[in-house]
Parts: structure tokens; sequence; C-alpha cells
């Protein structure tokens, strides 16, 4: 009862492309995988882990990396669209400012745009009805199953969630009710940021939307089995808590710790690295890359294998590298300024003040 998960959840404005989701789990591989033979690269969600169950910078690059580039590129594509597309995120510890900077090459088209502080229970999409729906969902189907076992045997709900429900079954019931939520739902969440998008209704009967029924369900199914649940209860189990001030202090110290960590790791590869080994190494995995995506018999298999090395394998690689160029453009563009007498010369970009102020400053 006490275990958990965090889910990160994203959409498209027109509601019809749901991106798969990202579950952040205590456990890397749960003893329940192996009961259950589960094959985490077969999964409809990308499997992560960390201690806390959190959602973590490097986590989130990773899925925008393997999960969210392909699959928008696949639907601006498929859909005859021009390769055009916007990341709209809020202020969330895990959302790292210059996330561009990230990206794989074959997604420079994707911009991210951060909404203002303290909007996200306003505008934030997902938090209009779209969380809160797809968390009906879920407890409906969790209900259903848990009735659908009790009710064929003499177990009890104390049996069945100790023996009857884990992280598999957790994994199923998310696909079923991410499914479940429906275009309308993920459309119409978009209303108060960009109403232009918003389909209006093709008639004026106001029939029920699929996710107001399911509360009436969900409250059936707990009364069948013995359970004083209202609708009041239910409302109170899928309201969006947010995070304590304690947690998003300890969050962000995490992400902090994370980054730093990240960084040094980096920086001592570096120290071992000329531009030149760099420059060459990444021009044969270029290579390398175009032979596979273009020459393997299964093209979706080597291009998800290509995508998820690129990322896991190559990305400290591309960032040492960028890091090089930036370096190597200032020095250039340094050297070439034209300097006054009394001034002194511009000799490294370490040297740079973050003041723009003063024309001595350099």
């Amino acid at each position: 009862m006490k275990d958990r998960l965090t889910l990160l959840l994203c959409a498209n404005a027109s509601g019809d492309l749901k991106i798969k989701p990202l579950p952040v789990y205590h456990s890397e591989n749960p003893q329940a995988f192996k009961k259950h033979k589960v094959n985490k690269e077969q999964l409809s969600i990308l499997w992560q882990s960390n201690p806390k169950a959190w959602v973590t910078r490097l986590l989130f690059v990773k899925w925008v990396n393997a999960v969210f580039g392909p699959a928008v590129k696949k639907y601006l594509v498929d859909n005859n669209l021009p390769l055009k597309a916007m990341l709209l995120m809020d202020n969330a510890p895990a959302h790292p400012p210059g996330l561009e900077e990230d990206l794989l090459e074959d997604f420079n088209f994707i911009k991210v745009m951060f909404l203002p502080p303290n909007t996200t229970p306003l505008l934030q999409p997902m938090d209009q009805q779209v969380i809160s729906n797809f968390k009906k969902l879920y407890t409906w189907e969790l209900f259903r199953r848990c009735f659908e076992v009790t009710d064929r045997s003499s177990l009890t709900l104390h049996e069945f969630w100790r023996e009857h429900f884990g992280i598999v079954s957790c994994l199923q019931i998310i696909t079923i009710a991410w499914a479940g939520v429906s275009q309308t739902n993920l459309n119409s969440a978009w209303r108060n940021l960009w109403p232009d998008c918003v389909v209006k209704p093709a008639s004026s009967a106001s029939a029920p939307a699929p996710e107001s029924t399911v509360l009436e369900e969900i409250v059936f199914l707990g009364r069948t089995m013995v359970l004083e649940v209202t609708e009041e209860d239910v409302y109170e189990l899928v309201e969006d808590r947010d995070l304590t001030t304690e947690e998003l202090v300890e969050l962000s110290k995490e992400a902090m710790e994370e980054q730093t960590a990240f960084e040094e790791k980096e920086e001592m590869s570096e120290e071992q690295l000329s531009s030149t080994e760099l420059k060459e190494a990444w021009q044969m995995w270029v290579n390398l890359q175009t032979f596979v995506q273009q020459h393997h018999p299964e093209k979706a298999l080597a291009h998800s294998l290509v995508s998820s090395f690129d990322t896991d394998i190559m990305s400290p690689f591309r960032g040492m590298l960028k890091r090089r160029q930036r370096q190597q453009t200032m020095e250039r563009f340094l050297q070439k300024q034209p300097r006054h007498k009394e001034e002194p010369a511009c000799v490294s970009a370490a040297q740079l003040s973050s003041s723009s102020s003063s024309s001595k400053n350099c």
C-alpha cells in the first residue's frame, strides 16, 4: 500500500498524440520483473529508477531524447507537417533550463518554453483534469481487478493486495488508464492556455464525458466489495498532491548534486581527451549510425538501439565537443576585437565578465 512511483505524462494540444509515459521506481530490476519475465525494452513505458522514485534532470533528458523526440518527429513526418515543435513545461526541479543544448541533433527543431512561475494549477494542461482523470481511470481498473479476483475466490482484500497486486500489475493498469484518457479531454485541457486550439463540440448536446461516468463506477465497485466508498473519497484520492516545501528542497538539492557529479565526471574525462580525438570519435560514430540505419534489416530496432546508445553513451562526448567548439569560437572572436591602448587585452573566455554595462569589462 505504501509503495509508490512517479509518473511523467505528456501529450500534444490536438490530443491525438500521447507520448510514452516515464515511470520512475525505486528499483531498477524488481523481483516481480523476474517472476513475470518482463522485458523492459518491450514495455509501453520508458522504465527508469532511482532510490527516491523521483524524476531527476538526467532521467528527464533521457526521456526527451529516447522517447519524446522520436515520437514527435514521427508524428510530424506521418502527418506531412513541418518539423516544428514546442515542448511546454512548468518549473519543476527535474525540468532543466538549457534543455535545448542536451537535445540530440535529430531534434534541433524542438523548442523549449517554460510556463511563468506559480501558474501550473491555472495553465499547465496536464493539471486541467488530465492527471485527475487518468487517476480515476487507474482507480477504476484497480477496483475492477480487485472485484474480479475476490468475487471468484475466498480471497480477502488484504490477500489480494499482498498476493495479486504488484509493480507489474501497476504498469499494466497505467497502460490501460493512459489509453483511456480521451482525445477530447487532452484537447480541452488547453482551454486556459491556448483557447483557439480547442475543438468546439459538434452539437450543443451535453452528453456526459467518459471520465465523468468512471467516478460512479468506482463507487459502485467499491460498495460491491463492501467498502465504504463515496464520491468525496474518490475525489480526495485523485486530487493532485503537490510536493511539500521540504520535498521540493530535497529534490532540488538532489538534482544539483546529480548535475555536479555528472559535470565532475565529464571534466575528469575531458582532461584526458584532445579536441582532435573527440572530433574523430564523433565522426566515426556518425558514420557508424548512418551505416547501421541504412543497412540493418530491422529498421525500427536499429533506430531504437542507435538512439539509446547515442543518449546513454555518446551524450557526454557530444557535450564535451560542443563546449570545446563554443570555447574556440569565443577565443577567435576575442582575438579579432580591436582594443584601445589603455584597455587590457582579453586573453580567454574565462576572463569574460557577466556584466556588459561598461566598455571596460572584457
